[in-house]
């Protein structure tokens, strides 16, 4: 055995990871290197401490297996040094120990040991505990990067906007923000708002000027998280918890440690585990799948959704009771189609970011493209603006930005900018593939109620939805009706 072997023909361009055995049983070590070298490894070997401290520096392995009992020595006095490389960063060790040594292996546990095991060793398990600790590592790379990344996010969080709701948001953000320190357990914060109207921008500035804000900001979509995961990636989970649970691990809860945890879309949580979210904010105590032990969660819980949650308890698909837990200071997000003052403020910011990013000249915007967003209804709110002004940036080549070259689906204008009180809908000439799918519903509806006379009722059933929907749709989309209604109904106010 080599003191590091080949990287396999097949994996040419993977880094293939480093083991470092330091085991003076000669038969022992060929065997265990010759296990992992199958495996992929690539595996140095040493006899003694001092060349295996000697092999760690130059190697840098990604994982030492260390014997215990050798010629020169006892291991524990060097796991210390085994246990972390030249720069600092933590190694992973697995400790051998003989049969009857269990004392050795709980003092190399309390020193930093990933692991033990008890020889004589079958190799099988073997693999499985070196596979377990790296996936370990792994993760918990994963989520020094993730936090480390959120960090950095968090710190140039702006919220753009000098209208009157904005300021408003703004004041509210820093009264809660102040709600917050050492030893004070901080209010749940619930956000509400349309998609696209930048809650989880809010989330991240309300962590940022918090007195935790340099903590992690951990983000979990609800919507994203798999349904037969979801619970483990909440809670965490313990080995053997479930199939394929072959190591311990700290759910998002946990990692958020005495931050933030933003649930993105709480109204897509499964109801069965709205149950277990709120045992754990009440006691603020978290239990992992497959544990009896309860762990101390110091985070604030930030949530947000663009459902009605007050409606959805009232129908049973959203927990009462976890909803008014949530719900203990609130947070309403305007949609930017009220933030007109706002409009060109993101605009341009987002043309100067995009411009910045791609090392172009930063562009401005013609009058009429400035009055053309002004009049626009934004269905998709901030999000939209900033892929139209980042699409139309990429294409000015430098000059100004033009109403043509925003190219507004269907120009959907907002109630009360034309004479007539009505909302320009997409241009007939506009193909359903091109439209976007607030734009064909918008189309759709307003076709069904010219075809029906502007009776809703009629339209509603010609497409298939109830009145109340289709009125909910139409207040929606600013698409109003002076035509003839019936008799039972009152025309939709302007």
């Amino acid at each position: 055995m080599n003191s590091t072997s080949s990287l396999p023909s097949q994996a040419a361009l993977i880094p293939t990871r480093q083991i470092l055995l330091i085991e003076d049983e000669a038969l022992f070590a060929r065997s265990v290197g010759r296990r992992l070298e199958r495996a992929g490894f690539a595996v140095g070997h040493a006899a003694s401490l001092r060349e295996g401290v000697d092999l760690a520096d130059v190697m840098q392995p990604d994982l030492i297996l260390l014997d215990l009992r050798l010629p020169d020595g006892d291991g524990l006095s060097v796991l210390p040094q085994l246990s972390r490389d030249r720069e600092g960063a933590p190694v992973p060790v697995i400790v051998l120990t003989a049969f009857g040594e269990v004392e050795d292996a709980v003092a190399a546990m309390k020193q930093g040991a990933a692991d033990y095991l008890k020889k004589p060793i079958d190799l099988d398990e073997l693999m499985l505990v070196v596979e377990g600790v790296l996936a370990n590592v792994g993760l918990r790379d994963r989520l020094d990067f993730s936090k480390e990344r959120d960090s950095r996010v968090s710190e140039g969080v702006v919220f753009i906007g000098e209208s009157h709701p904005i300021l408003e948001l703004k004041q509210r953000i820093q009264f809660i923000a102040q709600l917050s320190g050492p030893g004070v357990t901080p209010p749940s914060v619930l956000i509400q708002g349309e998609t696209g109207a930048g809650k989880d921008v809010v989330a991240r500035l309300l962590h940022q000027v918090s007195t935790n804000g340099a903590a992690p900001f951990v983000h979990v979509d609800c919507a994203a998280l798999p349904r037969d995961l979801i619970e483990a990636e909440l809670f965490g989970h313990e080995k053997g918890a479930f199939t394929g649970a072959t190591r311990a691990r700290a759910g998002l809860i946990e990692a958020a440690e005495e931050g933030t945890l933003f649930l993105d879309e709480i109204g897509e949580l499964p109801l069965d585990l709205q149950g277990k979210l709120l045992a754990v904010i009440e006691r603020r105590k978290v239990r992992r799948v497959g544990s009896v032990r309860e762990r101390p969660v110091a985070a604030r819980f930030i949530s947000a959704s663009n459902r009605n949650l007050l409606k959805m308890s009232d129908e049973g698909s959203f927990r009462s009771d976890l909803y008014y837990r949530l719900n203990v200071l609130s947070i309403a997000l305007p949609p930017l189609r009220e933030r007109e003052q706002d409009v060109m403020l993101l605009a341009q910011h987002y043309a100067n970011v995009t411009a910045r990013r791609y090392g172009l000249t930063v562009p401005g915007f013609t009058p009429e493209a400035a009055n053309a967003m002004r009049g626009y209804a934004w269905p998709g709110n901030v999000r939209e603006l900033r892929n139209l002004i980042e699409r139309a940036v990429l294409l000015s080549e430098g000059q100004r930005i033009s109403a043509q070259a925003l190219a507004l689906p269907g120009r959907l204008q907002k109630a009360g900018r034309e004479d007539d009180q009505k909302t320009a809908l997409p241009q007939a000439h506009l193909p359903l593939e091109e439209m976007t799918l607030a734009e064909a519903e918008c189309w759709l509806i307003q076709q069904a109620l010219d075809t029906a006379g502007g009776n809703v009722s009629e339209a509603a059933r010609k497409l298939g939805v109830t009145r109340m929907t289709l009125r909910y749709r139409m207040q929606k989309y600013h698409i109003a009706t002076d035509l003839t209604a019936e008799p039972d109904e009152e025309p939709l106010s302007d």
